[in-house]
């Protein structure tokens, strides 16, 4: 019902539902829930709609901003400035806790203050907020304008100006306590132990460590026993450890109990055999799931049962649905793209663990998915959830060899199996692949032509390689540089391109960057990673040189016809990241083997 009846009584439903961002269900819900809600507030019908039907808040109030004229903020948080990022921490704190977190809960931000004109510029991700005015006069300006700031882009600015303090880590720092629970072998009473751990600071570090780990970006908690009284924590960011805290005066055995407590599937006494387990929890209002694995380590200190203890932090955020973000380029791109379009065939993805295959694999899924396919997934662990998939739970019931069998039964059209650990799986997963169904899978080897021949040692016929596949994806992860810091070279040190296989009078016209290191970079010179492939599709030739293999695949001839057709080796792929200025000679060294 468009007509200017609506269009009087309520100016934002009438464009969006002219506009068919909702329709005429839609707007009746939310009129009567406006019109319930009048005796107790006053909200508006954009805020009814994402606050109560779950519509995207940018999509909703960024029409709004245009209806009523509010000026939309573009911001980066990379692109901003140090002197802007503190003008807005000071403002934001000039008032004290209590305005401080009156803007945090009205999710606004003083973008900008004009000393002359006494005039403030608020970002507010709802610039309709009545409460606005309030908060304005607070800072004792009376001059003030009202900006539209998507809420994707305040969520990534708070995270810099206000990080959500971590109440657990803040408990350790106020705590003077110093923990030494002794856990013996014999007699352990478990209920007065669980009571002393749970007493302890050990509690608030675990829970602490897991917050921020997902918050500094980490990728995997290492929580390794150092002697018989200490123990320390490193997170893995960028692919490098680094110490978070080092834990003295405990023996390790008791922080290892809290995190086995903290698990689901795990005995806390159990301390001579390896142990997998699962962590869930709520973190700035994302729900983050973490794996937990346990392996007994020789100590040396005989009385003590060391354990290592790792966790992979498995946050849904980091999915890439946009293939183009990959770091696929020229030959590697187009192969790719070309082998998961066909209607069947394999694409296998190489590397060794922490190298991004699930990553891409996941991304390449995103592509074909779609609502006429029945596509399913074999993992053991399922590390992300996919939205139109049907993920097969592996248990004590069911292994992975029996899903993996249980699949041809399922009428499949797409399948991803986690990864093909021995022959009998190859073997199911190649036969998918070779009667009509498009199969995704990873392998550990070292490059792409070595994943034949693996594959052939494995026992898997030939014909069966080179038909069955459409292409091998080599992949690892290299660090780019920091681009606050990184540093313009005057001439590449000859003995690293000799390393490095660099013509350096190809290379004349090059501008080659390396690492400084600095505040936003942690003084690493590196800040994020960037996958670097090397794509083996099958031309008509690469197939002809695996069926006509004898004893055993030609790696050298497959690697050679490899390059003919286009392809980029890992090394090579590396230093077209230095080319483009992303990443260091160093680096691409320190990532890739020499051919």
């Amino acid at each position: 019902m468009i007509d200017s009846q609506l269009e009087m009584t309520d100016k934002i439903g009438y464009l969006l539902l002219k506009k068919g961002i909702i329709d005429d269900d839609i707007l009746e819900q939310a009129l009567a829930a406006k019109k319930a809600d009048e005796s107790k507030g006053r909200r508006n019908l954009a805020q009814i709609l994402v606050s109560e039907l779950n519509f995207d808040h940018d999509t909703i109030f960024r029409e709004v901003s245009v209806l009523y004229a509010f000026r939309e903020l573009s911001i980066s948080v990379s692109e901003l400035s140090d002197e802007r990022i503190d003008e807005i921490k000071r403002l934001l704190n000039s008032k004290g806790d209590e305005v401080r977190d009156q803007f945090l809960i009205h999710k606004v931000l003083p973008y900008s203050y004009d000393k002359l004109r006494n005039r403030l510029v608020l970002a507010a991700v709802d610039p309709t907020d009545k409460e606005l005015t309030k908060i304005a006069y607070s800072l004792n300006i009376k001059k003030f304008e009202v900006n539209y700031l998507k809420k994707s882009d305040y969520d990534k600015l708070i995270e810099t100006i206000a990080p959500a303090e971590n109440e657990f880590l803040k408990a350790i720092e106020s705590s003077t306590e110093e923990l030494n629970i002794s856990i013996e072998e014999s007699n352990v009473d478990e209920e007065e132990l669980d009571a002393e751990i749970n007493k302890s600071a050990l509690v608030n570090l675990v829970e602490a460590a897991l917050i921020e780990g997902v918050r500094k970006g980490a990728s995997d908690i290492h929580i390794i026993p150092t002697s018989g009284k200490s123990a320390e924590i490193h997170f893995r960011i960028d692919g490098k450890l680094q110490l978070w805290h080092a834990q003295e005066n405990t023996q390790p055995e008791a922080l290892m109990a809290v995190v086995k407590d903290r698990s689901k599937g795990m005995d806390r006494f159990e301390r001579e055999s390896a142990q997998d387990g699962f962590i869930q929890r709520a973190i700035d209002n994302v729900v983050i799931r973490y794996r937990v694995s346990v392996l007994p380590m020789v100590g040396t200190e005989l009385k003590n049962k060391f354990e290592s203890i790792v966790i992979r932090i498995l946050d849904d955020r980091k999915v890439i649905k946009d293939l183009s973000k990959l770091g696929l380029v020229g030959y590697s791109n187009a192969a790719f793209k070309k082998a998961i379009t066909q209607p069947q065939g394999m694409i296998i993805l190489t590397g060794p663990t922490g190298s991004g295959k699930s990553t891409t694999l996941v991304a390449a899924l995103y592509q074909v998915i779609d609502s006429t396919k029945n596509i399913l997934t074999v993992e053991d662990p399922v590390e992300y959830v996919i939205e139109g998939a049907r993920q097969l739970k592996i248990g004590h019931r069911m292994n992975f060899e029996q899903a993996i069998r249980a699949i041809l039964r399922h009428d499949p059209d797409i399948v991803m199996v986690g990864e093909m650990r021995d022959k009998e799986t190859a073997e199911t997963a190649i036969k998918l692949a070779n009667t009509g169904h498009l199969t995704f899978s990873t392998l550990h080897t070292n490059d792409a032509p070595s994943a034949v021949a693996r594959l052939y040692k494995m026992g898997v016929e030939p014909f069966l390689i080179a038909y069955a596949i459409n292409i091998i994806v080599a992949q690892r992860l290299i660090r780019k540089l920091c681009d606050n810091c990184k540093r313009k070279i005057d001439k590449i040190d000859e003995a690293t391109a000799k390393r490095a296989g660099i013509n350096l009078e190809e290379w004349k016209d090059v501008d080659v960057y390396e690492a400084v290191g600095c505040e936003k970079c942690n003084k690493s010179g590196y800040k994020g990673r960037m996958a670097i492939h090397e794509a083996l599709y099958f031309t008509k030739e690469i197939r002809e040189l695996i069926v006509r293999a004898g004893e055993e695949v030609d790696e050298d001839a497959v690697r050679m016809q490899s390059r003919k057709d286009g392809t980029l080796t890992l090394r090579d792929s590396a230093l077209e990241k230095v080319k483009q200025g992303l990443s260091s000679i160093e680096e691409a060294l320190a990532g890739t083997m020499d051919d």
